[in-house]
């Protein structure tokens, strides 16, 4: 024998060996919690809820879409009926069965589990159709779907005696359907010692030792046959007695013992099951290591890993000295002919190098990085022939059969290679497909990013959506998480994320707010990208399971997170579940938690990514105080790799977390993580910010659905996200539906979603193989007609014909007995009018009885609605169902006929029913109404009716003719509609004698042009109906074009119409009517009708002297000058006394217009002062600017004079307005405030002034010498001039009479001796101005120095620590402490205050009752620490909270964001940021509407997470005050009618508007109709009208009524979107509103005129306030507070350091303006 054929023959022998011991049970399909799998309830008897297949599967030859598993071991596709009717039965059963395992099995307290799932993974998928293969090696079968249904650990059913004991014996089993459009295979596997027990004993034994084996197999069930019959189907049995039920997992027949393959359904033609044909039989021998190769339809697994091939136990991370073992445990299974993996030569701790001659070509050119050595990578077996159990290279190839053994080569071929023509369905649609050479991969196309099977668009916000699940032990509290909701929103343009998981019970809510890994993954997948980097879904796509270890520090408690994404739902959005099992710290309520920024290093390997940190984290608590503690997180993150491409060559990237918050809110059981991520390249992120392009720092201007592109330095530019529109700044979602972009084929309709849309298929046709073609279902294959009837398969439907020898409607045939139709049979044959009987497509089909008559429940055969009818087939009301919802009983008595039915019946008087020939019979729906279209059955008009029967007006159409959508107008009653039908009053709907009826559109709004039937004239209308000016014409003269846009009314005009007064507009007997032109002008000659006089007037409708003539005579030419002259003329001529018209010297001569009329601005020709006048001349007061300075624009409307003004007016006395000789005048700016900068002008000196005027210490400049700059903002108060100016109350700045006023230095620190102005005592005080002990003297005592240094004297009581302390350190400072010296501070019984400062700084912490530094407490916020007291408070009298932190002495904002209301003081109009700080800090709430009562100063806000409204004092030290909570579910917007003492606000879920008093009493409803998503709500107090938003997307409005709820009006609801905020601008009057949605500020009056934009490229206003000339408002695109000024002129803003979304503002002024 030759070498040659030595070589051969072994190879042979090789390829013929088969393992052939069992299977083992980790080498069955995943399945369990971890994989998504469902759990069975624990009993004896149980069965699944119905599962609803996402696609149809055939079973024999009939398609089922429905599943239920039992604990009998056995699934059914209907519910099952009880155990003893089968249980204990041999097969068949009388129901259609697959059974893997069928005996009487109970998993009753804890004895085992069942677990079964739907799954569309493609490596689950891949393995079935290796299976298959292997089975029937000529099957041309791809899977598209699989069920997984798992038996673990179940026991027999026995009857325990007291002489008999449980026994132990489990078994476990698995049955895997897989299947697709065509075909159904069925694989049972019973793992290695799975079977324990073969049989149970029946229940009902009869104390007969008697044991039934298991039955395993296939029936179909019974069979209808003729009409009354059925008979049995087909079946298939596996086993027979006990011995065949142990051959289970002792042989297989697809080559491999416990696997046993069959074939079970087919769509076009199939007889009985039929078994794989290659039977093995295990001889239990160790496995023999053999060169292997795959089958030759199994090519290489584009995605190796899959998060359903994950290990079910495997939680844990492997430690690195395991490692060892793991390299050990890879080298010892290595097959023949595979060099095993050895350690690397570069020394300990480096993963092996995989060997180069295992990898495919690709990888021998590129080759990848080594694993990490603690990575955990679960490649499991493929089940393919012979390949070892063990056999880690993972890709695998076909072989051809020849086999050059001369070059000792072997051919691989690639002809059954994955392909784009075959495969390119597995790639997004937003992808395109590329092939390769050992097979192809999907990329995302421009414009989107992921890894080619899923991909979005760049820059559109992404949603997530997901279930939490697990158990988490909290201290000693075990608490289970059952399905609780998870949501994540992510705005991609900047890499924010937020996570929320609703229903989080309380103890484990606020452990878990450390835990952000679990919300942090969603930023890792969707982080901004900086520059030469990808976010984690650019890679893994939706596909992907991510493992995380946290491990808390000190008590090495333990948290295991897996999370598993499983593809993307129909709205494209991400689907994600969580599960946690371990322990957590325990973390103690009302707790709050901070995390530092941090960076986190991610290492890529092909399908895997790893990381590894240490992070820390803060709790602060009352209880506790403050802790740092830490956590270790290791994470490992699976998906599937495409191995066939080019590879990228990321390595490591780093995420950084810039900002991260967690919160835990206990009235609502909510979990809450955001946190703003970026990743890069290692050390990316350390360029200077001011460096860094805005749209890697997040800081540009971009809409939330577009991307940021960035340019060169600071450059960049906004692009929509694919799918949106707009410019970038602002953008509109795309309709692809509307816009024909959609890519939907033939029988399918298109469903816009935002940035996409999806296809879906119309009724009776479902997608193909591809996911995007609409096949025909062929309703046939169900046998849905009756057994002697006929189906016929149409596209979208079906028919079903009764045989011949048979009537019926094929549903219910019956033999003909030769008596006459009946009225049922008639109606049914007369639609089935063809001769082949087949009935018209999508028509309804009577259903007649055995006797003929109509069956009292009628169902719809397309449409799948179902009836009840009476004996004349007429529906009864009431009775309709929709399709899958349960029919109703229409055997119960039917109710009262409605007035439909009643005229219907009527009209059909006969006894057989038949209506009278050619008269119109109503139709009446399901609950007797008249439905909304009628047609006449004869003349074939069709029209629209209301709820009464009455036609509506516009709607009739004729025969032939397309027909109204009737369902669009069933709505309320517009104003129009009620107008038009209150003047129809009789019953025929005939309007009355000579009135006008006014004509509505299809939308029941007025029609542009309204005319009179009667008088014949016409005329424009508005949206109310009103009659637009100039717009009426008389019969027979030519109409206006009603659509062009009107205007206000004009003087004329107006004065016309109110002479018409009468409701049909015809004009009071003999009065005169003014006669307008076409631009609303009066006509130049006017003519009383009814006298015949005509005479000339002005242009304001004056008559011109001596132009009138009587009736019957010439009129005069009013075209031509010579009008009387106005006042302003006279007053004007009346100065220029002289013959030449010469002014007489010095006086003010008035400036007149051309009509003659003063001019708004009039000025002194000598003096050169300007000022504004009214129609009279008369000076409008605050107006007038002297010369040389900017004039006041007097086309705006006027205001009252400010303070200012009147202080300046005031000293202004004389006629000349010379100022007094000597005085100091002030000078005001144009919108009247004080100028920063004042002068005196006969001393020279200036000083800084503050918006009160009061001079600013220390900027007094003498003549001469260099002003100083009083526009640079002042420094911020100290506490001496605050409690200066605090006493300083009134407007003059004139302290409070007899009260104690401290003198502050030029610094605003306190001066070293204070004195009593009006008691003459005098002390020292200290740099915080309290008063030294022992250094105060009475009036006319010598004064003791305040530099000296002061013994205090001693106390009646023993001197505390802290009093000892303080003296000495006062001594040891020479008395004169600084801001920068330590004194410790003391409350008034001598013990330590619990904060303790530098000086007046804000270097703060906390210490103990001994005056120790509590750790971890140091502070250098505005905000001190929150510590605890030092000594315990009097039980009996408890100190208040000393909650508000007063804001500072002038006009300051309030705004609330989340869980505080923070101050913004302004310096004039200028928001002072220095200055900002926190007023009220609110743990867990969520402020959001917020309004401030100037009279009693208090501030008051709505929380919606408590739902309550609250109060507050801005004094010093008071404690808010909760004034409801009660019947609040959202409350949001407030406002607070200062006059009346009310207060207003919106709550938006049950969309009501409320009022109550301000203590909360007096509660009323104002509004709760016609409201959707009310939000923003003001008050003008003045005039008692009340204005809202609603934001409603269909139909967003502004509305406005009175206090008291009357006189509701729509203010606005053309051009707006989403009016978020709203302000009343005091000084326009003028509403102004501030959109989201159109991007603008704008202003109307409330009369609905002069509607004006302010502003138009706003961000994402939330809430406005109006004060002085400027808007300010709350921007949640910016996070922070934006002002505005009213000629848009300059813009501001205030970003807090803290940064999360701003809700509501107003303004806080000193007093009431």
């Amino acid at each position: 024998m030759t070498w040659d054929k030595i070589a051969v023959l072994f190879l042979q022998l090789l390829w013929t060996v088969h393992r052939v011991t069992a299977i083992h049970r980790h080498d069955i399909y995943p399945y369990g919690m971890l994989y998504g799998d469902v759990a069975l309830q624990e009993g004896d008897d149980e069965t699944s809820k119905v599962i609803t297949l996402t696609k149809p599967m055939y079973f024999y030859e009939a398609s089922f879409t429905n599943l239920y598993v039992a604990t009998n071991g056995i699934i059914s596709t209907q519910d099952l009926p009880m155990e003893k009717q089968y249980v204990d039965d041999g097969f068949p059963t009388d129901f259609p069965v697959i059974a893997p395992f069928l005996a009487d099995i109970d998993t009753s307290k804890g004895k085992g589990s069942i677990f079964y799932r739907q799954t569309e993974s493609p490596t689950v998928l891949k393995r079935a159709e290796a299976d298959v293969k292997r089975g029937f090696p000529d099957a041309t079968f791809t899977p598209t779907h699989a069920f997984i249904a798992t038996w673990e650990n179940v026991s027999a059913y026995e009857e325990v005696t007291r002489s008999s004991r449980p026994s132990n014996r489990v078994n476990t089993f698995q049955v895997v359907l897989a299947y697709n459009e065509k075909d159904t295979y069925a694989l049972f596997l019973y793992p290695e010692d799975g079977l324990q027990f073969f049989g149970t004993r029946p229940k009902e034994s009869y104390n007969v030792e008697i044991e039934l084996p298991a039955r395993v197999g296939f029936t179909r069930g019974e069979l209808s046959y003729f009409f009354f019959s059925r008979t049995e189907g087909p079946y298939y049995s596996v086993t027979s007695n006990e011995q065949s039920v142990k051959n289970l997992y002792q042989k297989g027949n697809i080559g491999e013992p416990g696997v046993w393959l069959f074939h079970v359904g087919n769509r076009y033609s199939f007889q009985n099951v039929v078994p794989a044909q290659h039977e093995v039989v295990s001889t239990k021998a160790p496995p023999v290591l053999v060169a292997v190769f795959s089958d030759e339809d199994y090519t290489e697994e584009e995605y190796p890993i899959d998060p359903d091939f994950q290990d079910p136990t495997t939680t844990e991370f492997l430690e690195p000295e395991q490692d060892s073992s793991l390299l050990e445990r890879l080298n010892q299974e290595a097959p023949l002919g595979q060099s095993p993996l050895q350690p690397s030569v570069s020394g300990p701790g480096e993963f092996p190098q995989p060997d180069p001659r295992n990898l495919p070509p690709e990888d021998v050119t590129q080759p990848q990085r080594p694993l990490p050595k603690h990575a955990i990578l679960q490649v499991y077996p493929n089940r393919v022939k012979d390949v070892p159990p063990h056999n880690s290279g993972g890709q695998v190839f076909s072989v051809e059969e020849r086999v050059n053994f001369e070059s000792g080569v072997i051919h691989y071929s690639t002809d059954n290679k994955e392909t784009c023509e075959r495969f390119q369905q597995q790639c997004s649609q937003n992808a395109h497909c590329t092939d390769y050479p050992t097979g192809f991969c999907c990329h995302c196309n421009s414009g989107f990013y992921g890894n080619g099977r899923h991909c979005l668009p760049n820059g559109a916000p992404h949603r997530v959506n997901g279930k939490v699940r697990g158990t988490v032990l909290v201290g000693g509290t075990v608490v289970q998480l059952d399905s609780i909701d998870l949501h994540a929103y992510i705005v991609v343009g900047d890499g924010r994320a937020y996570t929320a998981i609703s229903e989080v019970p309380e103890p484990v809510g606020w452990a878990l707010m450390p835990v952000a890994p679990i919300g942090g993954l969603f930023g890792w997948l969707f982080a901004l990208e900086l520059p030469n980097s990808l976010n984690g879904f650019s890679i893994t796509g939706a596909e992907f399971t991510r493992r995380a270890d946290v491990t808390f520090y000190p008590g090495n408690q333990r948290l295991s997170i897996v999370q598993t994404a499983t593809g993307l739902d129909t709205q494209n959005y991400l689907n994600v579940d969580t599960h946690l099992q371990g322990s957590v710290p325990f973390i103690p309520p009302g707790a709050t938690v901070q995390m530092e920024p941090f960076k986190d290093t991610y290492q890529y390997y092909p399908s895997l990514i790893t990381s590894s940190s240490v992070r820390e984290f803060t709790v602060v608590s009352a209880e506790k105080g403050t802790e740092t503690l830490t956590f270790q997180v290791r994470q490992n993150i699976t998906y599937r790799d495409c191995t066939h491409g080019h590879r990228r060559g990321l390595e490591t990237q780093e995420l950084r977390m810039e900002r991260i918050f967690v919160m835990y809110v206990k009235e609502e059981r909510i979990l809450r993580y955001a946190i703003t991520n970026k990743i890069g390249p290692l050390g990316a992120g350390e360029t200077e910010p001011e460096n860094v392009n805005p749209c890697y720092s997040g800081n540009h201007d971009c809409d939330t659905t577009a991307q940021c592109v960035p340019g060169e330095g600071q450059l960049f530019s906004c692009q929509c996200a694919t799918g949106y529109s707009g410019d970038g700044r602002n953008c509109y979602d795309v309709d692809e539906c509307a816009e024909g972009l959609s890519s939907c084929g033939a029988h399918s309709h298109c469903v816009n979603l935002p940035g996409s849309h999806r296809c879906q298929c119309e009724g009776g046709f479902e997608f193909g193989f591809d996911g995007r073609t609409c096949q025909d279902v062929d309703e046939c294959r169900d046998q849905p007609c009756h057994a002697q009837a006929l189906c016929s398969n149409v596209p979208g439907s079906f028919h079903c014909q009764c045989q011949p020898g048979y009537h019926g409607d094929g549903f219910q045939c019956h033999p003909q007995n030769g008596r006459p139709k009946t009225q049922c049979e008639q109606h049914r044959d007369s639609l089935q009018s063809r001769n082949d009987g087949v009935p018209r497509v999508g028509a309804f089909i009577p259903e007649c009885d055995e006797e003929g008559q109509y069956r009292p429940q009628q169902c719809h055969g397309s449409t799948g609605h179902c009836w009840c009818v009476d004996s004349r087939g007429q529906e009864r009301a009431g009775t309709r169902t929709p399709p899958g919802t349960p029919t109703i009983n229409c055997y119960e008595p039917g109710r009262l006929k409605t007035q439909c039915e009643q005229h219907r019946d009527s009209l059909q008087s006969g006894n057989d029913g038949v209506p009278r020939v050619g008269a119109f019979i109503p139709e009446c729906d399901e609950e007797g109404q008249y439905r909304p279209q009628q047609c006449h059955g004869s003349t074939g008009h069709c029209w629209c009716v209301d709820s009464r029967g009455q036609e509506r007006a516009g709607t009739r159409t004729p025969p032939g003719t397309s027909r109204i959508n009737c369902d669009e107008s069933g709505r309320p009653k517009t104003q129009c509609e009620q107008h038009r039908d209150s003047l129809q009053s009789g019953n025929g709907g005939v309007p009355r004698v000579g009135a006008f009826i006014p004509q509505c559109d299809e939308e029941g709004q007025y029609r542009p042009q309204q005319c009179h039937g009667s008088t014949g004239h016409c005329w424009c209308v508005d949206s109310r109906g009103q009659e637009r000016a100039g717009t009426r014409t008389p019969p027979g003269t030519p109409r206006i074009n009603c659509d062009e846009p009107g205007r206000p009314k004009t003087q004329c005009e107006q004065h016309r119409d109110s002479l018409q007064n009468g409701n049909d507009g015809v004009p009071r007997v003999g009065a005169f009517i003014p006669q307008c032109d076409e631009e609303g002008q009066y006509r130049p000659q006017q003519c009383h009708g009814s006298t015949g006089h005509c005479w000339c007037v002005d242009s304001r409708g004056q008559e011109r002297a001596g132009t009138r003539t009587p009736p019957g005579t010439p009129r005069i030419n009013c075209d031509e000058p010579g009008r009387p002259k106005t006042q302003c003329e006279q007053h004007r001529d009346g100065l220029q006394n002289g013959n030449d018209g010469v002014p007489r010297v010095g006086a003010f001569i008035p400036e007149c217009d051309e009509e003659g009329q003063y001019r708004p601005q009039q000025c002194h020709g000598s003096t050169g002062h300007c000022w504004c006048v009214d129609s009279r001349g008369q000076e409008r007061a605050g107006t007038r600017t002297p010369p040389g300075t900017l004039r006041i624009n007097c086309d705006e409307p006027g205001r009252l004079k400010t303070q200012c003004e009147q202080h300046r007016d005031s000293l202004q006395s004389r006629n000349g307005d010379v100022p007094r000789v000597g005085a100091f005048i002030p000078e005001c700016d144009e919108e009247g405030q004080y100028r920063p900068q004042q002068c005196h002008g006969s001393t020279g000196h200036c000083w800084c002034v503050d918006s009160r005027g009061q001079e600013r210490a220390g900027t007094r400049t003498p003549p001469g010498t260099p002003r100083i700059n009083c526009d640079e903002s002042g420094h911020p108060k100290t506490q001496c001039e605050q409690h200066r100016d605090s006493l300083q109350s009134r407007k003059d700045g004139v302290p409070l009479a007899g009260a104690f006023i401290p003198q502050c230095d030029e610094e605003g620190q306190y001066r070293p001796q204070q004195c009593h102005g009006s008691t003459g005592h005098c002390w020292c005080v200290d740099s915080r101005g309290q008063e030294r002990a022992g250094t105060r003297t009475p009036p006319g005592t010598p004064r003791i120095n305040c530099d000296e240094p002061v013994i205090v004297p001693p106390t009646q009581r023993p001197e505390t620590v802290c009093e000892r302390w303080r003296a000495s350190l006062l001594q040891q400072y020479a008395g004169q402490p600084d801001s920068r010296h330590y004194l410790p501070q003391c409350d008034s019984s001598g013990e330590f205050n619990p904060v303790q400062c530098y000086g007046d700084s804000s270097y703060c912490w906390c210490v103990d009752r001994n005056g120790r530094e509590v750790p971890g407490t140091r502070s250098h916020d505005a905000v001190k620490p929150a510590c605890i007291p030092t000594v315990a408070p009097p039980t009996m009298r408890p100190l208040p909270r000393p909650d508000v932190t007063p804001p500072p002495a002038g006009t300051s904002l309030l705004y609330a964001q989340g869980q505080q209301i923070g101050v913004l003081p302004l310096n004039g109009t200028q928001m002072d940021k220095q200055r900002s700080s926190v007023l009220l800090a609110l743990h867990g709430s969520i402020v959001v509407g917020i309004d401030y009562d100037c009279r009693e100063r208090k501030v008051y806000w709505t929380d919606l997470a408590g739902r309550t409204i609250s109060r507050a004092s801005l004094e010093p030290g008071s404690e808010s005050e909760i004034i409801i909570n009660t019947a609040l579910t959202s409350p949001e917007g407030l406002a607070v009618d200062v006059a009346r003492r009310r207060l207003f606000w919106v709550d938006s879920t049950p969309d009501k508007i409320e009022t109550a008093n301000l203590d909360g009493s007096d509660r009323r409803v104002l509004f709760d109709t016609d409201l959707v998503n009310p939000r923003a709500i003001i008050v003008d107090s003045p005039t008692g009208t009340l204005y809202w938003t609603d934001w409603n997307r269909e139909a967003p409005k502004i509305e406005s009524s009175s206090v008291d709820g009357q006189n509701r009006r729509v203010l606005v609801q053309d051009g707006i979107g989403l009016p978020n905020a709203l302000a009343y601008d005091s000084t326009t009057r003028q509403v102004c509103w501030a959109d989201a949605g159109t991007k603008r500020l704008e202003c109307i009056s409330p009369n609905g005129t002069g509607r004006r934009v302010v502003h138009s490229n706003l961000n994402y206003p939330f809430s406005m306030v109006s004060f002085a000339n400027h808007y300010y408002y709350t921007d949640w695109r910016r996070d922070g507070v934006v002002a505005l000024s009213r000629d848009n002129q300059s813009t501001d803003e205030y970003l807090p350091d803290q940064r999360s979304h701003l809700y509501g503002i107003t303004v806080a002024p000193p007093h009431c303006l």
